[in-house]
């Protein structure tokens, strides 16, 4: 029997988070489609902070014909897959991990062949899903389960372990069981969820004695109804486990099976002064909310900023403004007239980051050097953008070499996203480099929470200068041991192997630069001391801190990897590479195959694991990544969801000479109304004339601005004054507020000022084709930064829409199935399907997965499509 390929390529970037544990969807799997999941488990193990986490899924198509299963779950962007098997009536088919460029080509061959794609893609903040699906026979049993590990970083004193429990039905057997095994002794376990009522409050369980702590829940059916006669399930939300250890000592020192791990944290330190700037981006795409979650998180911040800390604010637009011409002292009266000053923040201008940070940079060096701050003092910088550069100096590499050489490792940069109009990765290498880190901050309404929660984790330093020191004749493959800051709350762990594997003891000598003093711990550890606690309990899994230690160091290779170029980013790719297939991780370089039986009827397929800095929009895996909003083709609206991860499309079927009106912002004055024309003639074999955008018009009235464009011409019209283009030209032209890119026979950028971008592209046919003439596509780029106010058949889309996918099962195609979209309060019918983006591949374009609305996009748009018929181009 021939065997079908199944692979999955998974993609991994750590991330600096709160440490999550579990999230779980099954979905497809009500009994009136014929099939029931009678069985899911959720096991962890924990064993010194490094979980080993076991998914388990057992369903049965009750029906009479073969039926698709599908296992869909959500995974920690921090953890690693380790393994992924199907079992089908007794007959198991495991998964196993390659060289990511290997699995390419067989997924590469796979498509050749047409076969469809699985998914796997961001679904929220700190989570990814993971989606496969088998199609099984009637009465078949399968049973899914996945494995997958990670290392739970401590925050705020605490390890968190989040269990995202949506099973989206009744299941007879579901059970969460939570084992936690630390050598230290546990203290504080608390387990708690969202959706626990005060009925579910008692089927909690548990129980923690010195160093072991269990944790199950284990509802009835019965229990996990909504009502006594309800289908519905009440399992919908945040499970979530905390625990921390106890510490007599500041560090504790494990070795088993020569590999050892070394967890510090000290405790009842004297708090460091700190010195920190605030360097916040106030150019005009931060007005509205933006601007005003900004101010409502500094206002908050500046009610914990302690006496003894020294503080100031930077602000950058087109010009760079300063608080203060120097730091000051956190007074009473200096806190006051900060929060006058933070009241009155406003937004203006463009993005001048390199002017705002070197700012702050040169500020606080000149603190120092003058001896304004104290010397045992901690100092950072938090710096806030939702733009990308483009006044002074705005290129970023250039701008990474400035700030890296006027910081010179002397104290953390760490850098704030806002939204999706970012580069993240620009601001993300830049941080590394200066040994800080960043963070995305959601546009949602908690956005003021995320600025102060991620102020408080670096708001208590206890400690600068760490170094945790080793004798070098005893040990080898060391991870980072030496760290600027060791904030409150938090944990340094350090992991390595022994040289001489039966070597039974290690000494370490911590030192560090404390509010008072410099400090030093020396720690001696033998292996008996770790094999002895070991021995107290049974449910430990095999040589895990040799486990925890490839985790982490793959972890920091791939994290160095970032910032690296040349033979040093080479060595660095090589050597992750070499421990992810060793230690079967799923990581950005490794992939995922599991094989299918052809009896089943399944599809070969990849799915990509999405990239923190990458477009969240899950994509194929050769798809450039997108987060725009585009309309195209004939005409086809692909609207991106960034904050879903995915991407809702649908047509609209009008007749040639409709105009629709598809951008209008009465704030900013920007409208955009697109023409259609149709084919040569009506395709006979079809009966069907497609219709395509032959005019584009784009206006911005507060600049009497004017933009035709036309498959043949570009015409500029400023007040009464025309200028026109043919798409033979190159040109670039720049006037107040605009920036107009003509690229020959590709396309057209108009950059607006701080506001949006829009890409016109050109799509040329046959000069002879019997049917078709040339049309163009249009696209949106941080459409985010026009006003809430905008409508059109896409600007509606410019602001945050929430949907929700249920009930996944084939449609009519066998590679795009349907599913039940929940969006505005209506319930529609959606196919899974694939519309081409020819955003950044004018020529070829790439597939972009999408929910597809039918009907001209019936109840997901405002209205009906005929409302935004209008009767001219302007």
């Amino acid at each position: 029997m021939e065997n079908h390929l199944l692979l999955f390529v998974l993609l991994l970037i750590p991330a600096f988070t709160s440490s999550d544990f579990l999230i779980t969807h099954v979905r497809n799997i009500k009994v009136v489609n014929g099939i029931e999941i009678y069985s899911m488990k959720i096991d962890s193990k924990v064993t010194s902070r490094f979980a080993h986490n076991v998914i388990t899924s057992r369903a049965v198509n009750r029906g009479n014909v073969h039926k698709e299963v599908f296992f869909d779950v959500e995974l920690p962007k921090t953890a690693f897959i380790t393994n992924f098997s199907m079992t089908i009536d007794g007959v198991t088919y495991p998964g196993t991990i390659k060289e990511k460029e290997v699995a390419k080509k067989q997924y590469e061959q796979a498509v050749s062949k047409g076969h469809t794609a699985g998914l796997v893609k961001a679904s929220g903040r700190k989570t990814e899903k993971f989606t496969v699906s088998v199609n099984i026979a009637a009465a078949s049993k399968v049973t899914f389960e996945l494995t997958y590990e990670e290392l739970l970083k401590r925050q705020f004193g605490k390890y968190e372990m989040l269990i995202k429990v949506k099973p989206k039905q009744l299941v007879k057997d579901f059970e969460i069981e939570v084992n936690i095994f630390e050598p230290q002794g546990i203290t504080d376990l608390e387990a708690e969820g969202t959706f626990i009522t005060n009925d579910l409050q008692n089927i909690i369980k548990k129980t923690f004695s010195e160093k072991k702590g269990h944790i199950s829940f284990k509802p009835t059916l019965a229990q996990q109804r909504t009502c006594a006669n309800c289908s519905q399930s009440v399992l919908d939300g945040d499970f979530t486990v905390k625990y921390d250890v106890k510490r007599t000592t500041p560090d504790n020192l494990q070795i088993v099976n020569g590999y050892f791990v070394h967890f510090f944290a000290p405790t009842n330190l004297p708090k460091l002064p700190k010195n920190v700037i605030f360097v916040i981006d106030i150019s005009g795409s931060m007005a509205g909310r933006e601007i005003q979650q900004t101010r409502e998180a500094l206002l908050k911040i500046l009610d914990d900023i302690k006496e003894v800390d020294f503080f100031n604010f930077i602000l950058f637009g087109s010009a760079v403004h300063t608080w203060k011409e120097t730091l000051i002292k956190a007074t009473p009266e200096n806190l006051d007239e900060a929060r006058k000053f933070v009241r009155g923040i406003y937004t203006e201008g463009m993005t001048n980051l390199h002017g705002g940070l070197m700012r702050g940079i040169n500020m606080l060096n000149a603190a120092h050097e003058g001896n304004l701050v104290p010397k045992r003092s901690a100092s950072i910088i938090i710096m806030l953008t939702d733009g990308r550069p483009n006044v002074g100096i705005s290129n970023a590499e250039d701008i990474q070499v400035h700030v890296k050489k006027a910081i010179e490792g002397r104290y953390p940069l760490y850098n704030l996203g806002f939204g999706y109009g970012v580069d993240y990765n620009f601001l993300e290498k830049m941080a590394l480099e200066n040994k800080g880190l960043t963070r995305r901050i959601y546009p949602d309404s908690d956005a003021a929470l995320q600025l102060q929660g991620f102020y408080d984790e670096v708001s208590n330093p206890m400690l600068m200068d760490v170094e945790l020191n080793y004798p070098e004749n005893e040990i080898s493959d060391l991870t980072r041991n030496s760290f600027k800051h060791f904030y409150d709350g938090s944990e340094i762990v350090v992991a390595g192997r022994l040289i001489d594997s039966n070597q039974n003891s290690l000494t370490v000598d911590v030192r560090g630069e404390g509010a008072n003093n410099a400090l030093s711990y020396i720690t001696k550890q033998d292996a008996e001391q770790t094999a002895k606690a070991f021995k107290e309990q049974e449910y430990i899994f095999g040589e895990y801190i040799e486990r925890l230690w490839a985790y982490l160091t793959i972890e920091q290779l791939l994290e160095k990897r970032i910032a690296a170029t040349g033979e040093e980013k080479e060595n660095l790719t090589a050597e992750a590479l070499r421990l992810s297939l060793k230690y079967k991780f799923v990581t950005p370089l490794t992939s995922m195959v599991v094989t299918k039986p052809e009896d089943y009827d399944n599809q070969d397929g990849i799915a990509d694991k999405p990239l923190e800095a990458a477009n969240p929009v899950s994509h194929v895996y050769s798809a450039a990544p997108t987060w725009y909003t585009s309309v195209d083709g004939d005409p086809h609206f692909i609207i991106s969801v960034p904050q879903k991860n995915d991407a809702i499309c649908f047509n609209i079927n009008e007749n040639p000479g409709a105009i629709l009106n598809l951008i209008n912002d009465p704030v900013t004055g920007i409208m955009v109304n697109g023409e259609l024309i149709g084919d040569k003639k009506v395709n006979n074999a079809a009966k069907i004339q497609n219709t395509y955008f032959g005019r584009l018009g784009i206006a911005i009235k507060h600049l009497d601005f004017k933009l035709t464009v036309t498959p043949e011409k570009i015409t500029i019209q400023n007040g009464n004054e025309k200028t026109g283009f043919t798409w033979l030209d190159s040109v670039t032209l720049q006037q107040e507020g605009i920036t107009l890119i003509i690229r020959r026979k590709k396309n057209l950028v108009l950059k607006i000022g701080s506001s949006a971008s829009f890409v016109i592209v050109l799509h040329e046919v046959w000069k002879k084709h019997p049917l078709h003439q040339d049309f163009l596509g249009l696209y949106t780029l941080e459409s985010d930064k026009l006003s809430e106010q905008t409508h059109g058949l896409l600007g509606q889309f410019f602001h945050p829409i929430d949907f929700t996918i249920l009930e996944i099962h084939p449609g009519s195609d066998p590679k795009k199935p349907d599913a039940t979209m929940i969006v505005k309060n209506n319930e529609l019918t959606v196919t899974r399907g694939w519309q081409k983006d020819y955003g950044r591949d004018p020529k070829h374009g790439v597939d972009v997965p999408c929910w597809f609305v039918h009907n001209n996009g019936a109840g997901l748009i405002d209205g009906v499509h005929t409302d935004y018929i209008v009767s001219s181009l302007f």
